[in-house]
């Protein structure tokens, strides 16, 4: 998210912080986090995710994997704990894999206006389609936060910028394609599942920004619904 202006016109973006998960546990560097031995009430899911034996009790093992899990996407705390926050992820991990190639299954986004990226908040999914034909996805994406959520409705892009860089946050946002003020698809260098969200940007990896840069332009439709888990 940025300032964007534009022909004298600016367009703000939008800010905020959900607080994540907390335990009372401590209150260590995250990069000199221990694991816990507490098990969390999410043990047996996380386990059954991540190949462990399935028994509901915290070993330094299922920590350790846990704990893994959570530094990759930059979840906290990272402590191996088994909360909310990282069985939430791991779910939603399994409902976009549900998904497979069929992401417009419920024909929620429009089949009847040619080209159009669409953006699915409840499964956090990205897709672009040509008629009911898909063109390239669906793949995963980071949305706007609780508070800051990625607007919903029928979009068009209408300012592409390869190099931008936000004046709000001093931040580069690399293949920016804006369809509404500042809320715009780009990249970043996070993984798609990093909580709590964007502020209110469609972001993607380095890979599938390029992609979207390659099969869009400006005046071509953008169509975003749901809701993100939290929000």
């Amino acid at each position: 998210m940025g300032d964007i202006r534009r022909k004298g016109a600016v367009a703000l973006g939008v800010t905020g912080l959900v607080a994540p998960l907390t335990l009372v546990l401590g209150a260590a560097p995250a990069q000199a986090a221990t694991c816990t031995t507490q098990a969390g009430p999410y043990q047996k899911q996380v386990e059954k995710f991540l190949g462990r034996p399935v028994d509901g009790r915290q070993s330094a093992a299922d920590c350790r994997a846990i704990q893994a899990f959570q530094n990759k996407h930059g979840i906290t705390p990272n402590i191996g704990y088994a909360g909310s926050v990282t069985w939430g992820v791991m779910d939603l991990m399994n409902k976009q894999k549900a998904v497979g190639n069929n992401p417009n299954a419920a024909r929620k986004c429009p089949t009847n206006r040619g080209r159009i990226a669409c953006v699915n908040l409840t499964l956090q999914l990205s897709w672009i389609q040509d008629g009911s034909r898909l063109v390239y996805g669906p793949v995963p994406v980071r949305t706007g936060r609780n508070g800051y959520e990625t607007r919903t409705g029928l979009k068009k892009i209408y300012w592409r910028d390869i190099d931008h860089v936000s004046t709000l946050y001093n931040v580069p946002m690399p293949y920016s394609q804006f369809f509404d003020g500042g809320q715009a698809f780009h990249s970043v260098n996070l993984s798609m599942w990093n909580p709590p969200g964007s502020h209110g940007c469609v972001n993607m990896t380095t890979a599938t920004a390029k992609k979207y840069w390659s099969l869009l332009k400006n005046g071509d439709d953008v169509f975003v619904y749901g809701r993100k888990p939290g929000t």
